[in-house]
């Protein structure tokens, strides 16, 4: 196996996980967005969003890379800070009541 070939499914094989993180994780986001609705409690509101946030980041590196010609090391510091923010969220809304 080639080098070329080796990488070439490599990122084929990161596309594909990628996107099933962008869908569960958007699964996830509206499952907990629809309990929010439903109960307006503040704290499934913000974890929502933290939830929005963390799937947001662990998508953020690799389409600012291939979209926009960001240098990858940039997009993963960019998906970094939005799943520390994500996370942050989502800490704080376990906290309050």
């Amino acid at each position: 196996m080639s080098l070329y070939t080796a990488t070439s499914e490599v990122t084929i094989a990161l596309a594909v996980v990628k996107t099933l993180v962008l869908i569960v994780g958007g699964l996830v986001t509206f499952f907990a967005l629809k309990a929010y609705r439903r109960t307006r409690q503040r704290a499934l509101g913000l974890l929502a969003g933290g939830f929005g946030l963390v799937t947001l980041g662990l998508a953020f590196a690799g389409l600012l890379h291939e979209i926009l010609d960001v240098s990858l090391e940039l997009g993963v510091l960019a998906e970094s800070v939005l799943v520390l923010a994500g996370f942050t969220v989502i800490a704080y809304s376990l906290y309050v009541q």
